[in-house]
C-alpha cells in the first residue's frame, strides 16, 4: 500500500470512528427527516468531514482537541442537513447541544454538593483554562489575577469562529458559547456569570464563576 493509500484509509477511519460517536445528532435527524433524507444527510456528513480533515492534516495537538472533536464533525453534520432544510438544522444543533451540556451540568451539580468539591471545582479551572483555552490550542485570553471565590477570564480570539467561519458556518458559533451556559448555569452554590461572547458578534467573551 502507497503512503498516500494509506493516509486516505487513517482518514477514512478517523471520519467514521468521529461520527460514530455523534449517535445524538444522529437520533434526532432520524425523528426529523425521513429515513431517505437522513441516510442522504449521514452520507454527505461523512464526505465533508473527510474533506474537512484531509484539508487541515497539520494543526497544531492543542487546537486539533477542539477542531477534530468538536468543530469539525458540528460543521459537517449541520451542512450536510441544511442542504435539505436549514431551519430544521439549526434547531436540531441546537437542541442536541444544549441537552448534551445539560446532562454534563447536572453531572457536576451532584458533586458541587459535596464538601469542599467548589473550591476544588473553581481551584481546576486556573490550571485547566490555560492548557485548554490557552494560546497552544488556538485561543487569546485575558487572566485575571487569582481571586479565593472567583474565577475570571476573557477570550478574545477563538477557534471555533475562526474554524466555523472558515467552514461557512459562523452561527454555530453561538451554540458553542451557550454550552457553556447549559453546562454551568446551575450549578448549587456556585454563579455563573457571561454578558458578552464572540459568537454573538461582540469582542469577547467573557466567563466569570464564583462561589456564592
Amino acid at each position: 500500500m502507497s503512503f498516500m493509500e494509506n493516509e486516505k484509509n487513517e482518514l477514512k477511519k478517523k471520519t467514521i470512528k468521529t461520527l460514530k460517536g455523534k449517535g445524538a445528532f444522529k437520533k434526532e435527524i432520524s425523528s426529523r427527516f425521513s429515513q431517505t433524507e437522513c441516510d442522504k444527510i449521514w452520507r454527505d456528513a461523512h464526505k465533508r468531514l473527510y474533506k474537512i480533515y484531509a484539508d487541515h492534516p497539520d494543526l497544531p495537538k492543542g487546537v486539533a482537541v477542539h477542531t477534530d472533536s468538536f468543530i469539525f464533525p458540528a460543521a459537517a453534520i449541520y451542512l450536510a442537513m441544511k442542504e435539505i432544510n436549514p431551519d430544521i438544522a439549526m434547531d436540531v444543533m441546537r437542541k442536541v447541544m444544549a441537552e448534551k451540556s445539560g446532562k454534563t451540568g447536572d453531572m457536576i451539580a451532584k458533586f458541587c454538593r459535596l464538601p469542599g468539591f467548589r473550591i476544588f471545582f473553581l481551584g481546576m479551572w486556573d490550571s485547566m483554562s490555560h492548557k485548554m483555552f490557552g494560546e497552544a490550542s488556538g485561543f487569546k485570553n485575558v487572566f485575571y489575577p487569582k481571586e479565593k471565590k472567583c474565577f475570571r477570564m476573557d477570550i478574545i480570539q477563538c477557534p471555533y469562529n475562526k474554524y466555523l467561519t472558515e467552514q461557512g458556518c459562523p452561527e454555530l458559533n453561538v451554540l458553542f458559547c451557550e454550552n457553556d451556559v447549559h453546562t454551568y448555569g446551575n450549578l448549587p452554590g456556585m454563579k455563573f456569570t457571561r454578558t458578552q461572547t464572540i459568537g454573538a458578534g461582540d469582542k469577547l467573551c467573557d466567563f466569570k464563576m464564583e462561589i456564592l
